[in-house]
């Protein structure tokens, strides 16, 4: 078991949606919380409805590589060295292949990928000299099955399993744990602020979304998933888990139903 109380978890996209849930839920559960995001005024309206005193803000932008690094140093510093790291930063993407540009697929890439494991690789060794951590990501279902109008974001979160699947296996032996987090459709506003072809916002809610889990939820069930040390956890409807197994099982049959879906 995981335990949450006590522990210093650091918390990325914690202004909106999933990652204001988990911020709520892991204060109320006594965690020694820090959270980030880009947006101050927002992560203080945040922090102000946490029911607890421990919790700090650490401005961050998940596309300056270069900042990270500081960023990273000063976590270790607020209270203690960050026992559980929760990625849980993104950004999503709403377009063709041929209709996004490269830039768009370099800054999902960057924001997504990157930005996750600089933060990781960052944590790594003082977590390896201690015996003791915790990488918690939050990829999406299109990590395992892509759908039309994602190829830039399904890159980026196949990406994902590929790096925290390998940076458990090798560290198992330090008492690295890795936590890969996918939910299917929740309702927030990630398909909002997708990103179209030329790099400027969707601006509205998918259906898919619109009838989504909701991010209370779906934190709650991440927060049982690290308490509980799970490999990899589903979170959605049923039909983006069959859609997994699908995959999975018979991709054949995958490939078909996928080029059928309404995705937007």
């Amino acid at each position: 078991m995981t335990k949450i109380r006590d522990s210093v978890v650091w918390l990325t996209g914690a202004s909106s949606g999933i990652g204001e849930q988990l911020a709520y839920q892991l204060a109320e559960k006594g965690a020694r919380l820090i959270i980030s995001a880009r947006r101050k005024d927002e992560l203080e309206r945040v922090k102000a409805n946490c029911k607890s005193e421990s919790v700090e803000i650490l401005t961050l932008d998940l596309e300056d590589s270069f900042s990270l690094k500081q960023r990273a140093k000063e976590a270790d510093t607020i209270f203690g060295e960050v026992d559980i790291l929760i990625n849980n930063g993104g950004i999503s993407q709403r377009d063709t292949i041929l209709n996004t540009s490269l830039d768009v697929d370099r800054k999902l890439m960057e924001i997504n990928y990157f930005g996750s494991i600089t933060l990781s690789k960052m944590l790594l060794p003082g977590m390896v000299k201690r015996k003791k951590g915790h990488h918690v990501i939050v990829t999406s279902t299109v990590g395992i099955i892509n759908t039309p109008y994602r190829s830039g974001y399904g890159a980026s979160k196949h990406a994902l399993h590929g790096f925290y699947d390998a940076l458990r296996a090798e560290h198992h032996e330090d008492n690295i744990k890795v936590t890969i987090v996918l939910p299917g459709y929740i309702k927030t506003n990630i398909s909002f602020n997708a990103l179209v072809g030329d790099g400027s916002q969707q601006n509205k809610m998918d259906r898919g979304q619109e009838k989504g889990m909701s991010p209370e939820k779906c934190a709650r069930l991440i927060i049982k998933a690290i308490e509980t040390n799970k490999n990899e956890v589903y979170i959605g409807g049923l039909k983006e888990k069959m859609g997994i197994y699908l995959k999975r099982f018979w991709p054949k049959a995958a490939a078909k139903a996928i080029r059928k879906l309404r995705v937007t």
